[in-house]
């Protein structure tokens, strides 16, 4: 530990699994106060419990389904009550509808995947802006994915969501700039409970998109991912804004063989 994010606070959305833990767990190996927002409140809390013991960090836990308005203000409100700032946002939680094809997702597939993808993060953003402005300091880490990017099968809802997160997360970064907030997005490739289901749902197409991977594997959530994140939250990316950054072992560049078998 470097202690690159002492005296700095953070919100991680979804953080209870996954990214949003390996993130969570980064921020504070580097020394900042995380409060970890999830809607997995057994999962969630043991997260927290690992931070404080086991890192010894300063670490709060909420419940929060950041699907609903109020649930997003309640977590803004708490982290700076606990921690008496934001300094750090990172919208990591996500919606799916499964693998179907487009003609067989509903009205509600679509709208719940852009309410939580989306509208949760405008929600975040919106609460945290005042904090970070009042500083001159803010950072906002926005998570999609390159299935947005590339427009990968099966997964229509999630992509327009991921999409429509990372042309918010810009139109942010151009607004927010004069105030030194920094909002960049994330593209992360690594073996979460998520990829695990994806290999149960297609286990030829999860080996194959492995083998190819330029570095022959997928991330870890903590050591591959976490390391970036923490490099976006710190004094560091003060002069970094608006872009995308693809965490992918380098499987983004000549495009990910996502290829799963989907009903007609």
């Amino acid at each position: 530990m470097t202690g690159r994010l002492e005296r700095r606070s953070a919100i991680v959305t979804g953080a209870a699994l996954g990214i949003g833990r390996g993130i969570a767990r980064a921020f504070a190996r580097e020394g900042a106060a995380v409060l970890v927002a999830d809607l997995n409140e057994e999962a969630g809390r043991a997260t927290t419990q690992q931070l404080r013991e086991e890192l010894g960090a300063r670490a709060e836990f909420l419940r929060t389904d950041v699907g609903v308005k109020a649930n997003v203000l309640a977590m803004v409100e708490t982290a700076r009550r606990h921690f008496g700032a934001v300094d750090i946002m990172v919208n990591n939680a996500w919606a799916g509808s499964g693998m179907k094809r487009i003609e067989h997702k509903t009205d509600s597939d679509f709208e719940t995947s852009l309410r939580v993808g989306v509208m949760a993060a405008l929600w975040s953003m919106q609460a945290v802006f005042p904090l970070m402005r009042e500083r001159k300091y803010g950072r906002i880490i926005n998570l999609a994915s390159l299935n947005g990017v590339n427009a990968h099968m099966g997964t229509a809802d999630y992509n327009v969501a991921k999409e429509g997160l990372r042309t918010l997360t810009r139109s942010a970064a151009r607004e927010w700039a004069p105030h030194q907030i920094c909002c960049n997005i994330v593209c992360p490739a690594a073996r979460t409970e998520a990829f695990a289901t994806f290999e149960a749902h297609s286990p030829e197409n999860a080996r194959a998109i492995t083998a190819a991977n330029p570095m022959g594997r997928m991330g870890d959530p903590e050591n591959d991912i976490g390391p970036v994140a923490v490099f976006l939250a710190s004094d560091d990316c003060r002069y970094l804004t608006g872009n995308t950054l693809f965490v992918d072992g380098g499987g983004h560049i000549n495009g990910v063989a996502w290829a799963p078998q989907l009903p007609d």
